[in-house]
């Protein structure tokens, strides 16, 4: 069971997508994307835990338990964190769980400060710009894993 679990961890602020800049990160609520992802999921054979956090511990505690439960994959949007948290990127090299990076909004098209990702220095790839959908894509990566 547990090489089909996928975790999907996201960081500050994301619970409040949908209200939050919806020019920059759209209309779909953290809700909305959990059940896109749900079903998504249903259909390629696995089992999705989507958790968010405001706060920095909390994120690394589910990466170590995703670690320790076999977990196929972890879906890492980190929020703000990306681009600030070294023990984001020594926990992400620290586990043997692939982790994918998920961006809603495209990094690299935004502020100069957004433009490094300490997450994405360490993940198995990173996916981003796609809007709620960069989680669905990233999803289909975890499958293939």
């Amino acid at each position: 069971m547990a090489k089909k679990l996928v975790y999907v961890l996201n960081g500050p602020n994301l619970n409040l997508l949908g209200l939050r800049e919806p020019e920059i990160y759209g209309h779909d609520t953290l809700d909305d994307i959990a059940g896109m992802l749900e079903d998504r999921a249903k259909a390629l054979g696995l089992t999705i835990d989507m958790r968010q956090s405001n706060h920095e511990g909390h994120l690394l505690d589910w990466m170590h338990e995703a670690q320790s439960k076999g977990a196929k994959a972890i879906l890492l949007n980190a929020g703000a964190l990306t681009h600030t948290s070294l023990a984001l990127y020594d926990a992400i090299r620290s586990i043997k769980t692939p982790v994918i990076e998920v961006h809603i909004s495209n990094p690299h098209a935004r502020e100069e400060y957004r433009r490094h990702s300490y997450v994405g220095m360490a993940a198995k790839g990173s996916i981003a710009g796609f809007g709620a959908k960069s989680y669905l894509l990233a999803l289909e990566a975890a499958a293939l894993l």
